[in-house]
């Protein structure tokens, strides 16, 4: 009997390998429509429908700086049909802004693949009388807690950046939390806010429009998409040149088999002719690592960014 029970599983564990997946899954996005993990996220979710013969159907789950998504994803059943994206803001900003926080970051989640590594950057309404990052710093030390700053959301990626920013560059600027960069942009578009801090795919198709103005890019180089925008190292400010960057999770304890399939798929998606295209356009860079690697990721951006937070004293209120 004993036997028959071991087979029989087995052949299930096989069955279950060769079917995952026999409906579509959900992907919860944990930030609203328009932002850069939306766009990234919606290239994955796009590219592994097609090689895993199911719909990936995004869910929109903003609010609390990504949190609310990311607590939807670690509660979610471990069984592959609810997968969602990690950030930053998800993993590493959240957890050392909030002590409340609701959810481990390493704990709590399975790492399936990095997708993509992205540059940030820092644009301003065309009203802002500086074309440039010296010229920016200067009119800001002269006009101290008259320019505002639009972010995500308190604790978001965005927000710490803003607030390294004002630690490196000495100034004293007011930061205007949203739900998300979808509604933050929008808001920096019309002028409501003067300064954006955001990751380079959603801002991107409105600074080559003008609407807004690139000051700098965190980033190891210039991008080719900005090419005479200069880091944050090459203005001076290092500290805040750290580029972002989204992956694939699910909930803590997916089986290994469906995390190896998942992963295969995501690798694949990335060596798609249309992915690839669409990641460049966003000025993403494809990844694809294993998902041992990504957790290094997570882990190691978790230990710096919380050193950087402890020295620079910096506050998120």
């Amino acid at each position: 009997m004993t036997r028959l029970l071991a087979l029989l599983a087995l052949c299930c564990s096989s069955a279950f390998g060769q079917t995952y997946p026999a409906k579509p899954i959900t992907l919860i996005i944990p930030f609203p429509p328009g932002g850069s993990t939306d766009i990234v996220g919606r290239i994955a979710a796009d590219g592994m429908a097609r090689e895993l013969g199911q719909p990936l159907v995004v869910d929109n789950r903003g609010g609390a700086g990504g949190a609310i998504g990311a607590k939807a994803i670690a509660d979610a059943a471990p069984d592959g049909y609810t997968l969602g994206i990690a950030t930053i803001s998800t993993h590493v900003v959240n957890p050392i802004v909030h002590a409340d926080l609701r959810y481990d970051p390493l704990k709590d989640f399975s790492f399936i693949s990095q997708i993509a590594a992205v540059p940030n950057v820092v644009s301003v309404h065309p009203s802002v009388p500086a074309k440039n990052m010296a010229e920016f710093v200067a009119y800001a030390k002269k006009n101290p807690g008259k320019l505002n700053f639009g972010t995500p959301g308190i604790g978001s990626l965005g927000h710490l950046i803003g607030e390294t920013f004002k630690y490196s560059a000495e100034v004293d600027m007011t930061h205007v939390p949203y739900r998300g960069a979808g509604p933050a942009l929008n808001d920096a578009l019309a002028g409501q806010v003067q300064v954006l801090f955001d990751n380079l795919p959603s801002s991107l198709p409105h600074i080559h429009a003008g609407k807004l103005r690139a000051l700098a890019v965190a980033s190891e180089k210039r991008v080719t998409s900005l090419p005479d925008v200069p880091t944050f190292a090459e203005t001076g400010h290092p500290l805040v040149n750290d580029p972002s960057w989204f992956g694939l999770i699910g909930p803590a304890r997916l089986p290994p088999e469906t995390v190896s399939r998942l992963q295969a798929a995501l690798v694949a998606t990335l060596k798609q002719p249309e992915a690839q295209k669409r990641l460049a356009d966003a000025a993403s860079v494809p990844v694809g690592n294993s998902p041992e690697a990504f957790r290094k990721v997570v882990a190691s951006a978790l230990e710096n960014t919380r050193k950087v937070v402890r020295e620079a004293n910096l506050k998120f209120e």
